[in-house]
């Protein structure tokens, strides 16, 4: 079995919740026999000039515009396997084995300043590509399109599915329906007073019907997939989690992440791990940092992620330094998945802190557990499903900072609950979560859809 996953963006540097899941997800299908194809848009780090102005013009669009190593913040800058004939350095997929090609895409807005147009690319945008159709026709053997992209990029996915006779696929990483209105409005903000004129595209492509003409729909929460049944009845919805590597996490890690981090060393450390980005609300921890101190003076928050939202990670650098927080908060950077200091921040953790204000699943939250650490997160849709209040880790509301900081106390005042929390959460990860049993479960959803086409393919020819 062979299959194609389409991504709106993957960069190795600005490494998320979705890049994660595709990653553990396609080695699972690995171990199952199944081969993935990842195409995802080509990194702009590696657009020459004139590639731009040549993209620009046969487009008439903008292309996406170049980011720097000190835009991105930390991380091995990305190398385009295709473009340069060798293999990238920090490609977790392609050192997994995993081919990944490249198509040019551009955000078809005008009147926008590339750093709005860098947002889009970032965290939402509908991005156009005149390059995937024809990707993606003359990849062989292919048995399945499986789309992780909403939108125009997904329409290609389904219009080329349906030309080939193939089963097409989509995934709801980041929410379609399940989104709140302040989230679903900051997503296509950085585009508000340009002219989208891929609109017209997206009409010809059908992006609008999108649901309404997917073989099958993948979501991670039940929420999510009660909405989609609702929007579209007679659509098959299959609710699969996100999986997690529990092995990866059992080995002891600390030594590597307190010798990277030694600000770790006697301190009480609550973690915080995604990208530095409004939707993940790390801003909202860094205003309950003093009273924290106060009430537990040991405390390091310490947050790890790439920076996809630049005026959002200048304003929080600048709040901590106004604020003289830098003895109790760290800003660690981005780590590549999988990296010991990672782990070893994971199980270093009193507990792993989840203030986002929308999370449609939180795989952070299977991380932690993994790593035998509990959870104190926010009270939306993702965490309200996984944690079980009291048991592996504490909810709390955002409107109600008060209800945080019991939850904090309760847990650094009681240590014992570290221990049994923890001990309950990667209990239930092994046995729900574990990426092998989530990927045979993705292949006999592929199996069943390929078996259906052929079975309709044979009745037509009849």
């Amino acid at each position: 079995m062979r299959v194609a996953h389409l991504l709106r963006k993957y960069d190795p540097t600005e490494w998320g919740g979705t890049e994660t899941a595709i990653a553990r997800l396609t080695a699972g299908l690995a171990a199952q026999g199944v081969d993935s194809v990842v195409y995802a848009p080509r990194l702009p780090r590696t657009m020459t000039a004139a590639e731009g102005a040549s993209q620009l013009s046969d487009m008439g669009g903008t292309p996406m515009p170049p980011v720097t190593a000190a835009k991105r913040g930390t991380g091995v800058p990305p190398v385009d396997s295709q473009q340069t004939g060798r293999r990238p350095a920090a490609d977790p997929l392609v050192a997994a084995g995993c081919v990944v090609r490249r198509f040019r895409a551009f955000v078809p807005v005008w009147g926008i300043a590339a750093e709005r147009k860098r947002q889009l690319v970032a965290v939402g945008g509908n991005l156009l590509s005149f390059d995937l159709p024809g990707a993606l026709w003359r990849e062989p053997g292919l048995d399945v399109i499986h789309a992780h992209v909403l939108g125009r990029l997904g329409a290609i996915g389904r219009a080329v599915a349906r030309r080939r006779r193939l089963p097409f696929v989509l995934s709801v990483h980041g929410g379609a329906y399940d989104l709140p209105s302040a989230v679903r409005q900051g997503l296509v903000q950085p585009a508000a007073g340009g002219w989208d004129w891929g609109q017209l595209l997206g009409f010809l492509l059908r992006a609008r019907h999108l649901f309404a003409e997917s073989d099958a729909i993948i979501t991670c929460n039940q929420r999510e997939a009660a909405l989609i049944r609702e929007r579209h009845p007679g659509r098959r919805v299959f609710v699969q989690p996100h999986g997690v590597p529990a092995a990866l996490f059992a080995p002891d890690h600390r030594p590597a992440a307190r010798a990277a981090f030694p600000a770790l060393i006697g301190r009480s450390v609550l973690l915080v791990l995604g990208r530095i980005d409004p939707t993940k609300n790390q801003e909202w921890l860094v205003a309950q940092a003093a009273e924290l101190t106060r009430r537990h003076p040991r405390i390091l928050l310490v947050f790890v992620g790439a920076g996809t939202n630049q005026k959002y990670c200048d304003a929080l650098r600048t709040r901590v330094a106004r604020e003289s927080l830098r003895d109790c908060v760290l800003l660690a950077g981005h780590l590549p998945p999988g990296d010991p200091r990672l782990i070893g921040l994971l199980q270093e953790a009193q507990a792993v802190v989840l203030p986002s204000v929308c999370e449609t699943f939180g795989i952070v939250i299977l991380e932690a557990w993994a790593a035998g650490t509990p959870v104190i997160a926010s009270r939306t849709t993702g965490a309200a499903a996984l944690v079980e209040d009291g048991v592996n880790g504490l909810l709390f509301d955002l409107d109600r900072p008060a209800s945080f900081h019991a939850a904090i106390d309760r847990l650094l005042t009681q240590p014992e609950l570290h221990g049994q929390w923890g001990t309950a959460g990667r209990a239930k990860v092994v046995a729900e979560y574990d990426t092998a049993v989530l990927a045979g479960r993705m292949k006999r959803i592929y199996q069943e859809l390929m078996e259906e086409k052929n079975a309709h393919r044979n009745s037509a020819r009849r």
